[in-house]
């Protein structure tokens, strides 16, 4: 991919990782009941903030998605607070910070994956949204054990299975809904894109 379409695609991610960090993410009930009951929303537990981090993995690829992701950490932690807590230089201290450096390698390996031969496919999008969920979660999980250790983090708990509950466990079934989402809009955007 060109540069310039690099930076682009790497703005998109930035502006969207920033958007979604603030959206909760919803689905309706089914199409069935609409006619008894209206369409209604129902709430998935969780911000479309890791929906647009793998989006913009399957639509620019690798180097934009983590460079968009290196931007995203970088003004969070020197200027905006635009995380889900907040942000500033301090933010390295909260339990979920893990999570969000685990942004970067998720969305390289997602766009990685997303960009390989037979990346057209919707499972193969599908699987590159579900490889990038999981290195995030690794990398959550891995620097959530020392800090727990080495209680560096500006909240402690009880034991480190509430914080591993809390960022990964509960979020987790919000999260395959996203990743269904994000491959299928991928999806389609690569179709009008020509990709």
């Amino acid at each position: 991919m060109a540069v310039p379409n690099q930076f682009l695609w790497s703005l998109i991610g930035l502006l969207l990782t920033i958007g979604g960090t603030f959206v909760e993410a919803y689905i309706t009930s089914a199409p069935v009941s609409w006619h008894e009951r209206g369409i209604q929303t129902i709430s998935l537990g969780v911000t479309c903030q890791i929906g647009a981090v793998l989006l913009v993995g399957c639509l620019g690829g690798k180097s934009a998605a983590a460079l968009s992701q290196i931007a995203y950490l970088l003004l969070g932690l020197v200027w905006l607070p635009i995380f889900a807590q907040g942000g500033g230089f301090g933010y390295w201290r909260e339990l979920n910070f893990g999570y969000v450096l685990g942004f970067i390698p998720g969305a390289w390996f997602c766009g990685l994956l997303a960009f390989r031969q037979d990346a057209m496919k919707l499972e193969s999008l599908a699987g590159s949204c579900l490889g990038g969920l999981l290195i995030i979660h690794l990398c959550g999980l891995a620097y959530l054990l020392p800090s727990q250790i080495f209680h560096w983090a500006s909240t402690q708990a009880q034991s480190i299975i509430q914080p591993i509950l809390q960022y990964s466990w509960y979020p987790l079934p919000g999260q395959l809904a996203v990743v269904c989402a994000v491959s299928i809009i991928a999806y389609g955007w690569r179709l009008i894109m020509f990709y």
